[in-house]
């Protein structure tokens, strides 16, 4: 090789084997002194760096330094070419080599050089074998620092650097390019993002023989991304449930770790005691921590425990969000910002145990929702380099608006909800009427879903004649509308009750009513519907009847362990109007047990009623220590453990008057049998021990009979009835309803309704098939 060429050839073993004019001219050895001498005794070796020597490899390539035949050093840009021989085997190099101070004469050179892109060339064992001044800069070194040297040991350890390796190593295997994101090995990650393109190179035969590598610095549209990424996500994952607390555990959830190394929530008292918000603030706020989240080892911890308020002076970042109601960004080096953290980041740096950073920004962002202002969101950053930005700041004020908006639903779903179960309780018997028919137990739950609370309800109401009504009822929808509508037909049941309707009349009034209630309701509300089944269980006949507008029917357990559903002919819902109502009645042995329930015991969404229905029965057969525990048996088996909608379950334990508590005869319609009639009542009360009111019960059967027989129709009964009163009743078969009126001074008649009613503690009278019945009760005497 005797050109004027700078080249030589080294072979397997990096022995030089042919040397050109080039290279005697560029480092003053002859061909003689350099052919069969190592490589690399041609390099100069700084001080210090031989041991650094064997890690480099055979044959250098980029910017070396060798050592000329005077002893000087002279820095060249060697380019290496790997020879094959037979088989592919590895024959050695032809290297080419100029003074590294000479400049590029090239086009594509030039190009390479001054490219504003890093690029750089990695040979099959990914040695940098060529860097532009980006690349070198990008890397953390120069040019002559790096040349030789393994992409992963200049990259340092992680998986961006693994990442990249194992894509350079597919592009050698398969000859095609990939791209891959990287991040610098210097700056976080949440600095410095880098899209790298990965490509072969190859030689005149098509071989690859290097791979190059350029990259983009992409950090803007990395950041750009994650945060239209947390937007998205907080789109998702804020306001899952109607909850103030876990809305504010979703929000400092979604900042930590991604936007923040701590976070807390901080709401003012009356927000989450779902009150009105107050006229007035003062200068120091005071707020409830509601939420907070730290991102591990080395973050802040929190100084306020959850449920703790907090006073913030008004020149804390928090203070001054809630007061300009605007993201407030504070950074150090701001004398505000110094004095708070000097004050309270001091507190949560030793309450981690182990920050190796002081905090060094603060964001405190506003939570204002409809014009109100509800807290304060605090995210702070201590562990990442970078501080909070203008754009976080925008990035805060979104996601914290759109929580604000969920804070408030929430809050204003508690206050709907407290004040609706305010007024359903307060609809709800509290405490059932004393009577004798039935033995009552009783459940009511408000739903906890979204919908709010429904208008399911439940009543007990003593009837004349010892007898009872059982109520159990629904009004379509929830929240407040449907409670006010359960309480107006809550009241009109107990005054058609008082009038003592049967059951199937009962409910045709009530139909009536909800239609009117409808037609009055104004275009923008829901259409009204409710349903309701009315009982009446008479523990004398031991007879109940039973009607259904829209309801489900109630299931009847027998003294003998048998359960079954009451067979109905059920109405259409209230308010449907136009079709008539059925009652059923049934003769029970006493013992009896009667559930009525609202349909949200057995219905739901992916509930099989007839599934549900049996499991209330088999519920219902279980042993129960009294009725009050099997109510708690029949809600824990039949009820999902999240139900949808209201549940209301009232159960009856039917009793039964023995023989010996009452007694009747017929009376013919004669005034002549009137003294009989007393004397029968009062031999009736000697024996029954009720010898202090016989004088009054005397004078009352006396005035009744009298008045059956002057003003009645045939057959007359009279029937007197023990239990915790004494019930005289007088039956006829006119359907005259009698009233009472002032008699005159001279008047003849007309005075004893009058004194029954003075006589007795209460008395009426009720319409039957066949007639009337008048009544009147007594208070027994005390023993």
């Amino acid at each position: 090789m005797d050109d004027a060429s700078a080249a030589l050839v080294v072979d397997a073993r990096g022995v030089v084997t042919g040397w050109s004019e080039g290279a005697r001219l560029l480092t003053g050895f002859s061909a003689e002194e350099a052919v069969g001498r190592p490589v690399r005794e041609l390099l100069a070796v700084e001080p210090g760096a031989e041991d650094d020597l064997p890690r480099r490899p055979v044959v250098p390539v980029g910017v070396v330094t060798v050592r000329h035949r005077d002893g000087h050093p002279v820095a060249l840009r060697l380019a290496a070419c790997r020879v094959h021989g037979p088989g592919d085997a590895d024959a050695g190099h032809v290297v080419t080599a100029l003074p590294a101070d000479a400049e590029e004469t090239t086009l594509a050179g030039r190009v390479f050089e001054q490219s504003s892109l890093p690029i750089s060339v990695l040979d099959a064992e990914h040695r940098f074998i060529r860097l532009n001044a980006a690349a070198a800069e990008a890397m953390g070194g120069s040019e002559q620092d790096l040349l030789g040297r393994p992409f992963a040991d200049v990259a340092g350890p992680g998986e961006a650097t693994r990442s990249v390796d194992r894509h350079m190593r597919t592009v050698a295997e398969t000859g095609r390019a990939l791209r891959d994101e990287s991040y610098s090995q210097a700056a976080d990650p949440s600095q410095q993002v880098w899209d790298v393109e990965m490509w072969p190179v190859r030689d005149a035969a098509g071989r690859v023989v290097a791979t190059a590598l350029a990259g983009l610095d992409s950090t803007e549209q990395h950041r750009a991304r994650r945060r239209l990424a947390l937007l998205d996500e907080a789109a998702s994952a804020l306001g899952t449930t109607l909850d103030v607390g876990r809305t504010a555990e979703e929000l400092v959830a979604l900042l930590v770790p991604d936007f923040a190394d701590f976070a807390a929530v901080d709401l003012l008292d009356w927000v989450l005691d779902a009150e009105a918000p107050p006229l007035r603030g003062d200068p120091e706020v005071t707020l409830r921590r509601t939420a907070h989240a730290s991102a591990g080892p080395g973050a802040p911890d929190t100084v306020v425990p959850l449920g703790r308020t907090d006073v913030y002076p008004p020149y804390s970042p928090p203070a001054r969000a809630l007061r300009e109601g605007r993201a407030v960004l504070a950074q150090t080096g701001e004398p505000d910002f110094d004095r708070w953290m000097a004050e309270r980041g001091a507190e949560a740096l030793r309450a981690c145990g182990a920050c190796p950073t002081g905090i060094h920004s603060e964001l405190a962002v506003p939570l204002r929702a409809r014009g109100t202002t509800l807290g304060v969101a605090i995210a702070v950053r201590n562990i990442r380099p970078d501080g909070f930005a203008a754009d976080d700041a925008l990035l805060a004020e979104e996601i914290a608006s759109r929580a604000a908006v969920c804070v408030d639903n929430a809050r204003r779903f508690a206050r709907e909800r407290a004040t609706a179960l305010t007024l359903q309780h307060s609809l709800l018997p509290r405490v059932l009427p004393g009577q004798a028919a039935v033995e009552i137990a009783h459940r009511y739950l408000p739903s906890a879903s979204a919908a709010g609370i429904g208008g399911d309800w439940f009543d007990v109401i003593p009837l004349s004649g010892t007898r009872v009504a059982l109520v159990v009822g629904d009004v379509v929808g929830h929240g407040i509308p449907s409670t006010a509508t359960m309480g107006r037909l809550c009241t009109a049941v107990r005054t058609l009750a008082d009038v003592d309707l049967p059951p199937e009349e009962l409910l045709t009034h009530l139909d009536d009513l909800v239609a009117h209630l409808a037609a009055d309701e104004r275009e923008d509300v829901p259409e009204l519907g409710a349903t309701c089944l009315y009982a009446v269980y008479d523990p004398v006949s031991r007879h109940l009847a039973v009607a259904a507008a829209g309801h489900p029917a109630p299931a009847l357990l027998m003294p003998d362990g048998t359960c079954r559903l009451v067979p109905l002919n059920t109405g259409p819902p209230l308010g449907v109007g136009g079709l008539p109502f059925e009652a059923t009645e049934l003769e029970l042995p006493e013992g009896c047990v009667v559930a009525f329930y609202t349909d949200g015991l057995i219905e739901g969404r992916g509930r099989d009623v007839d599934h549900s229905t049996q499991e209330l029965c088999r519920a219902l057969k279980a042993p129960a220590e009294s009725l009050d525990a099997l109510c708690d048996v029949v809600l824990k088996a039949v009820l999902p453990e999240e139900p949808g909608d209201d549940v209301a379950l009232l159960l009856a334990r039917t009793r039964a008057l023995g023989a010996g508590q009452v007694a009747a005869r017929d009376v013919a319609p004669d005034p002549g049998e009137v003294p009989a009639v007393r004397q029968w009542a009062v031999e009736l009360l000697s024996a029954w021990d009720l010898d202090d009111i016989a004088f009054v019960t005397e004078l009352v059967v006396s005035e009744l009979v009298t008045n059956a027989i002057r003003y009645g129709e045939s057959p007359i009964r009279v029937r007197l009835i023990r239990d915790r009163t004494l019930i005289c009743e007088v039956t006829d078969s006119s359907s005259t309803s009698p009233h009472l009126r002032r008699a005159h001074a001279f008047d003849e008649g007309g005075r004893g309704l009058l004194l029954v009613a003075q006589l007795t503690q209460r008395w009426g009278s009720r319409q039957a098939d066949g007639g009337k019945t008048i009544w009147a009760e007594q208070a027994l005497p005390r023993r």
